[in-house]
């Protein structure tokens, strides 16, 4: 029986457990902060000592935040900063992550073979029913997404990037910070005006809201938002480390 060790890695926390092939928890999580600054050396450093923590396992899920290229990190919006999510991004950092071959660098420590992905392409790899065109969003210390098709994880878009208003990402509009500033009924308010927004453009089969903060949203809203939008529990992230071998599909080969 494969196992697998998942390791959920957000902008404040991280966490990890070992599933069997059926993704079923063989340990309970454990969870330690996200230490700041973090350079890559301290980033595996932190996922090893987690992992020690944990019974051993045939192979690795990592999932990130940012924009994860097969394995290779194209950009990560937290750890390049000096302090945690929104503080000074420093350069030198900058730098040690733009390019970093995650996958690699983690197969080597560990000695199994590893998967790297966006967090919230881990976290829809947990939920998604694998008929017809599911988006997942995480809602967290920012905005994750991840688009499925029958299945199959489609290329990572950094919607959380992308304008809502002037000079103001959905990153920023709908993240942590906003959600303590308004408060949980008028940022779940945001939230349903977020998902009525994106309707037209993603035309979804169904649409998944997970993350740490899904769980805030007012039922209210929720039941505003229509018979095709789930809530969906942060624990995602983890179980979703075995069935996202299954559903990368042709563009992401783990072993090459």
């Amino acid at each position: 029986m494969v196992t697998t060790l998942a390791i959920d890695c957000g902008g404040g926390g991280i966490k990890a457990s070992v599933l069997d092939a059926a993704g079923t928890m063989r340990a309970r999580p454990l969870r330690v902060p996200t230490p700041y600054p973090l350079p890559p050396a301290l980033f595996v450093k932190t996922l090893l000592d987690l992992g020690a923590r944990l019974p051993t396992a045939d192979r690795l899920t990592v999932g990130m935040p940012g924009m994860i290229r097969h394995g290779v990190v194209v950009a990560t919006p937290h750890y390049v900063t000096r302090s945690g999510p929104r503080s000074r991004v420093d350069p030198d950092l900058l730098a040690e992550w733009s390019g970093y071959d995650a996958r690699t660098a983690l197969a080597e420590a560990f000695g199994v073979p590893a998967l790297v992905l966006n967090d919230a392409e881990v976290h829809g790899a947990g939920v998604v029913a694998g008929t017809g065109c599911e988006l997942v969003l995480t809602l967290g210390t920012g905005l994750g997404s991840a688009l499925f098709d029958g299945g199959v994880l489609a290329p990572h878009l950094e919607l959380s990037h992308a304008p809502v208003r002037w000079n103001t990402t959905y990153d920023t509009y709908v993240g942590e910070p906003e959600r303590r500033r308004l408060g949980d009924a008028f940022w779940s308010r945001r939230i349903r005006q977020v998902v009525d927004g994106l309707r037209p453009v993603f035309r979804w089969d169904r649409l998944y809201l997970g993350g740490g903060n899904s769980r805030l949203i007012r039922p209210e809203q929720v039941a505003r938002m229509g018979d095709d939008v789930v809530i969906v529990p942060n624990t995602a992230g983890i179980v979703g480390g075995v069935r996202a071998w299954d559903l990368v599909g042709g563009r992401y080969d783990p072993t090459t």
